[in-house]
């Protein structure tokens, strides 16, 4: 009778100790620096962090829609198109805004959005920087294909294969993300034509979303993983070295310089908040530009819930 009672002692610390892991999906930019420096804190927040690194933010969603992940940072352009297919998630705050921009060939003396008329721009498919470029070519009267015969030709290719392409000659322009877009001008071969600003989305939000799962059933281990995710954020803004120190070594491997580093953060800052209204501005730059195929673009109110965030930002004297 003893070792049943214990044997079922067991399984239910096991089950709980089960429960306060916390599957995290993150990409490998500058500003998800915070996001992954949840792992290091978390045993302070009674809770482990397992985090997997994707190269964008497409596949970490597919990660998600395959039950692999409970919590993902990524851009709000593939949250967006996951909740449109149906996948059950919620988007639960914002954790770095801006992080875009337009970077031409440092020979060719494009000043700005119109002069890419006959040229070549870079960009990653599906991504925000793909939304962006969409817009600014738009409102400067620009048409645009990834076949010949508009004003622009699109080229998509991955982030890191932009910076290549245009040092290599092949593009004449990327729509870029940090810190890559920092270290082409950095290195000389690319200058800033703009900052992407000024399209109706302003400076786009990274996102974090959470499964409906994770976000209804394990209610006490989502507080604790909201609460671990601001105070690694706050840590970041007030202490730039160990956020710099952080990115810079454990992210990037010394592969980033300094001036990289506060280049990219400049354009980059990290954040926490989120609204709906922006998130329903970018839904609809996506149908209007046809971005991520959405038969029914998802209704930005009915999955945006910022109260475990506002709540943590409260425990923690955030306003």
């Amino acid at each position: 009778m003893l070792g049943m009672i214990s044997a079922s002692l067991l399984c239910l610390v096991a089950s709980a100790q089960a429960q306060e892991l916390v599957r995290l999906g993150n990409l490998k930019f500058a500003h998800y620096g915070a996001v992954s420096y949840i792992k290091e804190i978390a045993p302070k927040c009674g809770i482990k962090v397992e985090e997997r690194v994707f190269a964008k933010g497409l596949d970490a969603m597919q990660a998600v829609i395959a039950g692999e992940l409970d919590v993902g940072a990524v851009s709000s352009e593939a949250v967006i198109s996951a909740r449109a297919s149906g996948t059950p998630i919620y988007l639960v705050a914002g954790f770095a805004k801006g992080g875009a921009r337009l970077v031409g060939r440092a020979d060719l003396g494009i000043k700005s959005v119109k002069d890419l008329k006959g040229k070549k721009v870079g960009v990653t498919r599906g991504g925000i920087q793909d939304i962006l470029l969409a817009a600014e070519l738009a409102q400067n009267g620009l048409t645009y294909s990834d076949q010949p015969g508009k004003d622009v030709q699109i080229i998509y290719l991955g982030f890191p294969d932009l910076n290549q392409a245009l040092l290599g000659k092949n593009l004449d322009a990327i729509m870029q993300s940090e810190p890559y877009s920092s270290q082409a001008i950095n290195k000389g071969f690319g200058k800033e034509i703009i900052k992407p600003y000024d399209t109706p989305i302003g400076e786009p939000v990274r996102t974090m979303v959470m499964t409906e799962k994770f976000y209804k059933e394990h209610r006490p281990t989502a507080e604790k993983f909201m609460r671990c995710f601001v105070e690694a954020t706050k840590t970041f803004i007030d202490n730039k070295e160990l956020a710099e120190k952080y990115v810079r070594e454990n992210m990037f491997k010394g592969q980033v310089s300094h001036e990289d580093f506060v280049n990219a953060i400049e354009n980059s800052p990290y954040s926490y908040d989120v609204t709906a209204e922006h998130i329903q501005i970018t839904t609809d730059l996506m149908q209007k530009y046809g971005i991520g195929r959405m038969a029914k673009p998802p209704v930005a109110k009915d999955w945006v819930k910022t109260d475990l965030l506002e709540q943590a930002k409260k425990n923690l004297n955030i306003r």
